[in-house]
Protein backbone atom coordinates (compact mmCIF):
# COMPACT_ATOMS: atom_id res chain seq x y z
CA UNK A 1 0.00 0.00 0.00
CA UNK A 2 1.32 3.42 -0.94
CA UNK A 3 1.93 6.20 1.56
CA UNK A 4 -0.80 8.24 -0.15
CA UNK A 5 -3.29 5.42 0.40
CA UNK A 6 -2.22 5.08 4.05
CA UNK A 7 -2.83 8.80 4.60
CA UNK A 8 -6.24 8.59 2.92
CA UNK A 9 -7.12 5.48 4.91
CA UNK A 10 -6.16 7.28 8.12
CA UNK A 11 -8.38 10.22 7.20
CA UNK A 12 -11.27 7.90 6.41
CA UNK A 13 -10.78 5.94 9.63
CA UNK A 14 -10.97 9.11 11.70
CA UNK A 15 -14.28 10.07 10.08
CA UNK A 16 -15.72 6.59 10.51
CA UNK A 17 -14.62 6.49 14.15
CA UNK A 18 -16.05 9.94 14.92
CA UNK A 19 -19.31 8.91 13.27
CA UNK A 20 -19.47 5.60 15.15
CA UNK A 21 -18.84 7.22 18.52
CA UNK A 22 -21.41 9.90 17.75
CA UNK A 23 -23.96 7.24 16.79
CA UNK A 24 -23.29 5.38 20.03
CA UNK A 25 -23.69 8.60 22.03
CA UNK A 26 -26.93 9.35 20.18
CA UNK A 27 -28.60 6.21 21.51
CA UNK A 28 -26.63 5.41 24.69
CA UNK A 29 -25.76 7.47 27.71
CA UNK A 30 -26.28 11.16 28.39
CA UNK A 31 -23.52 12.82 26.36
CA UNK A 32 -25.86 14.20 23.68
CA UNK A 33 -28.68 15.02 26.05
CA UNK A 34 -29.25 18.42 27.66
CA UNK A 35 -27.78 18.71 31.14
CA UNK A 36 -31.05 20.27 32.30
CA UNK A 37 -33.74 17.53 32.28
CA UNK A 38 -36.42 20.20 31.87
CA UNK A 39 -34.95 21.14 28.49
CA UNK A 40 -35.18 17.55 27.26
CA UNK A 41 -38.76 17.32 28.54
CA UNK A 42 -39.65 20.54 26.73
CA UNK A 43 -38.03 19.24 23.54
CA UNK A 44 -40.07 16.02 23.86
CA UNK A 45 -43.30 18.05 24.10
CA UNK A 46 -42.55 20.65 21.44
CA UNK A 47 -43.72 19.92 17.92
CA UNK A 48 -41.75 21.05 14.90
CA UNK A 49 -43.02 24.01 12.88
CA UNK A 50 -42.84 21.98 9.68
CA UNK A 51 -45.06 19.12 10.89
CA UNK A 52 -46.99 17.81 13.87
CA UNK A 53 -45.76 14.28 13.17
CA UNK A 54 -42.61 14.62 15.27
CA UNK A 55 -41.21 16.53 18.21
CA UNK A 56 -38.06 18.58 18.57
CA UNK A 57 -36.58 15.74 20.65
CA UNK A 58 -37.30 13.04 18.08
CA UNK A 59 -35.92 15.29 15.33
CA UNK A 60 -32.80 15.90 17.49
CA UNK A 61 -32.20 12.14 17.76
CA UNK A 62 -32.85 11.65 14.04
CA UNK A 63 -30.55 14.49 13.01
CA UNK A 64 -27.76 13.19 15.24
CA UNK A 65 -28.16 9.65 13.92
CA UNK A 66 -28.19 10.71 10.28
CA UNK A 67 -25.19 12.99 10.89
CA UNK A 68 -23.34 9.98 12.33
CA UNK A 69 -24.29 7.76 9.40
CA UNK A 70 -22.98 10.37 6.96
CA UNK A 71 -19.58 10.43 8.66
CA UNK A 72 -19.48 6.63 8.76
CA UNK A 73 -20.43 6.43 5.07
CA UNK A 74 -17.71 8.91 4.12
CA UNK A 75 -15.16 6.90 6.08
CA UNK A 76 -16.24 3.57 4.62
CA UNK A 77 -16.36 4.77 1.00
CA UNK A 78 -13.07 6.67 1.05
CA UNK A 79 -11.43 3.93 3.11
CA UNK A 80 -12.58 1.30 0.62
CA UNK A 81 -11.33 3.37 -2.29
CA UNK A 82 -7.95 3.94 -0.60
CA UNK A 83 -7.58 0.21 0.10
CA UNK A 84 -9.13 -1.43 -2.95
CA UNK A 85 -9.27 1.19 -5.69
CA UNK A 86 -6.49 3.73 -5.07
CA UNK A 87 -6.01 4.33 -8.82
CA UNK A 88 -9.67 5.29 -9.14
CA UNK A 89 -9.60 7.52 -6.07
CA UNK A 90 -6.34 9.34 -6.77
CA UNK A 91 -7.05 9.52 -10.50
CA UNK A 92 -10.43 11.20 -10.03
CA UNK A 93 -10.34 14.95 -9.59
CA UNK A 94 -14.07 14.79 -8.84
CA UNK A 95 -13.69 12.34 -5.93
CA UNK A 96 -10.70 14.20 -4.51
CA UNK A 97 -12.46 17.57 -4.65
CA UNK A 98 -15.66 16.08 -3.23
CA UNK A 99 -13.81 14.59 -0.26
CA UNK A 100 -11.88 17.80 0.29
CA UNK A 101 -15.09 19.86 0.18
CA UNK A 102 -16.83 17.54 2.63
CA UNK A 103 -13.96 17.55 5.13
CA UNK A 104 -13.54 21.32 4.83
CA UNK A 105 -17.26 21.91 5.39
CA UNK A 106 -17.29 19.60 8.42
CA UNK A 107 -14.23 21.35 9.83
CA UNK A 108 -15.93 24.75 9.41
CA UNK A 109 -19.06 23.42 11.15
CA UNK A 110 -16.94 21.99 13.97
CA UNK A 111 -15.21 25.34 14.42
CA UNK A 112 -18.45 27.32 14.41
CA UNK A 113 -20.84 25.01 16.27
CA UNK A 114 -19.20 22.03 17.92
CA UNK A 115 -16.34 21.57 20.37
CA UNK A 116 -12.64 20.70 20.58
CA UNK A 117 -12.66 16.92 20.02
CA UNK A 118 -14.50 16.82 16.68
CA UNK A 119 -12.64 19.93 15.53
CA UNK A 120 -9.27 18.33 16.30
CA UNK A 121 -10.29 15.02 14.73
CA UNK A 122 -11.50 16.73 11.58
CA UNK A 123 -8.38 18.90 11.37
CA UNK A 124 -6.19 15.79 11.56
CA UNK A 125 -8.40 13.97 9.04
CA UNK A 126 -8.22 16.90 6.62
CA UNK A 127 -4.44 17.16 7.03
CA UNK A 128 -4.04 13.42 6.34
CA UNK A 129 -6.39 13.69 3.36
CA UNK A 130 -4.49 16.62 1.81
CA UNK A 131 -1.16 14.90 2.50
CA UNK A 132 -2.38 11.77 0.73
CA UNK A 133 -3.56 13.78 -2.27
CA UNK A 134 -0.32 15.76 -2.48
CA UNK A 135 1.78 12.58 -2.30
CA UNK A 136 -0.36 10.83 -4.89
CA UNK A 137 -0.33 13.76 -7.29
CA UNK A 138 3.43 14.45 -6.94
Amino acid sequence: MSLAAVCMLGSAAILAALGAVHLLYTFRGRKLRPRDPAVEAAMARAQMGITDQTTVWRAWIGFNASHSLGAILFGLVYGFLALCQPELLFGSTYLLLLGFAMLTALLALARAYWFRVPFAGLAIALAAYVTGVVIARS
